[in-house]
């Protein structure tokens, strides 16, 4: 039973490696709305960037965010884009699998929502007194 529960989670593996792939090339295509493309961006950014929005290290939620956020916001970002263009990238992204670097881009981004996050609690918890 583990092998074979070993077996559905890599064929998941690749197949959330090749669906990122395919919203990388997606995302830059002209025909895909801005509001798809910049969504697919931030999923991007967040499954890119080395630092998460709950850092590994705490027990659990560390690991729930990868496990829940980006496959929910990949969801989201493929039902965004026209079949036609995700059709296309899933085919580019078949024909020439590489690998999705680690994203400056990302980093800087996921620094900015925590700045932002952080701000925003700071503004909440100072308007409390």
């Amino acid at each position: 039973m583990q092998e074979l529960s070993g077996i559905r989670i890599k064929t998941l593996a690749r197949r959330l490696k090749a669906d990122l792939l395919a919203l990388s090339l997606a995302a830059r295509d002209p025909r895909t709305p801005w509001v798809a493309r910049a969504w697919a961006l931030l999923v991007l950014a967040y499954a890119l960037s080395p630092i998460d929005l709950i850092p590994d290290f705490i027990p659990v939620l560390g690991y729930l965010d990868d496990l829940l956020l980006v496959p929910a916001g990949l969801w989201l970002a493929l039902r965004l884009i026209p079949p036609a263009v995700l059709e296309e990238a899933r085919r580019e992204a078949a024909a020439h699998p590489r690998n999705l670097a680690r994203s400056a881009w990302g980093l800087g981004l996921m620094v900015l929502i925590y700045v932002a996050l952080l701000l925003a609690l700071w503004v909440w918890w100072s308007g409390r007194r």
